[in-house]
């Protein structure tokens, strides 16, 4: 138990935080019609989810700095299979709502948790390129998540999907048991809600920390303004077929899987904030060309997928070196840090997909300028780096 913590593992542990998210949505329809509900409620499990990942993840890192992470993990694992345990047999869509809500309830725990692990183990150097090899593996989960799961439901049925994530959640929580050690050498009191609450407002008023705070959660999320809308976008507006769509999405978000390997190589050699910086810039300029065709009245499939690479390419620069900066400030609430930032993503994300939701014209406008401005805000914060 005191071998140095396994970075596949702890790559792999977290990952599985949304992919409970992202493997169901195939399944969401086949689950509705089986449980007799309508769509409207079916789509419950999807919401509840993101709001029980947004606000666990407050929890976890604090308790993780006070009680060490391994614990904190191992309990956080457990109730995640719990819930998806629970989900396999749900006889009604009540008992699916309540196992998806137990599901986020635990599986947040290996987004603040695998980040903070990430961080106890690496220099600050380091930590960089340990963050974009952390962030180009999740990149892969909204991806590839989808297709996985809407295999497991044609073949198997919406129910199996559940029990495939369960027994993958199962081994790696056997995995964590037995190999990995605990990270945190240094925990530190917190004695009740209010310790926690001042731990984030003590981070809060250090400006480098609210400066990639507000960097990192305006580029790790801003995409999701693109995903909300594109089946409008790419099969109504410009006529591509719903297996298209997952093509094009998927081209998207390997964009950003390239910057996060652009980020890991030149972790170390450039400083995070020039870094973080220059991804804003690549940002700035995606967005800007993709409002500049919409306007203009040349939006086609090339045109809308090649500036949202490009800005995807300036996400992967920006997201790992934010969340390295901000984690940087006070290592030794890295936990709390973690969660703050965590949180504060899903909250964006949420902002994100309301706008373009709420402004609706029948264009890419909406899109390429929410995206505009995450960037700019991202931007101003970055001054303050």
């Amino acid at each position: 138990m005191r071998q140095q913590a396994s970075f596949p593992l702890l790559v792999a542990v977290t990952m599985t935080g949304t992919l409970a998210l992202h493997i169901f949505v195939p399944a969401l329809a086949d689950a509705a019609a089986d449980l007799g509900t309508t769509p409207s409620v079916a789509q419950l499990t999807i919401t509840l989810f993101l709001v029980g990942l947004a606000g666990g993840q407050l929890v976890y890192g604090p308790l993780s700095d006070r009680y060490g992470r391994r614990p904190v993990l191992i309990a956080g694992l457990g109730l995640y299979l719990a819930g998806l345990l629970l989900a396999v047999p749900a006889p009604n869509i009540g008992v699916l709502v309540a196992a998806r809500v137990l599901q986020a309830l635990g599986a947040c725990s290996t987004l603040v948790i695998g980040r903070a692990m990430v961080r106890d183990v690496s220099e600050s150097t380091d930590a960089a390129r340990r963050m974009a090899l952390l962030t180009m593996a999740m990149t892969l989960t909204p991806a590839l998540a989808p297709a996985l799961g809407g295999l497991v439901d044609t073949w198997l049925g919406w129910r199996a999907v559940f029990g495939v994530l369960a027994a993958l959640v199962a081994v790696l929580g056997a995995l964590v048991v037995v190999t990995l050690p605990e990270t945190n050498r240094h925990p530190v009191a917190l004695p009740g809600p209010s310790a926690m609450a001042a731990a984030y407002l003590r981070l809060l008023r250090m400006p480098v920390f609210r400066a990639y705070l507000v960097a990192g959660a305006c580029a790790g999320t801003s995409l999701y303004a693109f995903l909300a809308v594109a089946p409008f976008l790419l099969v109504e507006r410009l006529g591509r077929s719903s297996g298209e769509v997952g093509l094009d999405c998927l081209i998207v978000v390997f964009g950003m899987v390239a910057g996060a390997v652009a980020a890991n190589r030149l972790a170390g050699r450039v400083p995070i904030r020039s870094l973080a910086r220059t991804g804003n810039l690549v940002c700035l300029a995606g967005a800007g060309t993709l409002l500049a065709i919409d306007q203009a009245g040349l939006l086609g499939v090339i045109s809308l997928i090649g500036p949202l690479i490009v800005y995807a390419l300036g996400v992967g620069l920006v997201g790992p070196n934010a969340v390295a900066g901000l984690m940087n400030v006070d290592p030794r609430a890295a936990g709390a840090a973690s969660s703050l930032y965590g949180f504060t993503q899903m909250a964006f994300g949420a902002l994100f997909t309301v706008a373009v939701g709420l402004w609706h014209q029948g264009s890419a406008t909406p899109v390429a300028a929410t995206l505009l401005g995450a960037a700019t805000v991202a931007g101003i914060a970055l001054r303050r780096a």
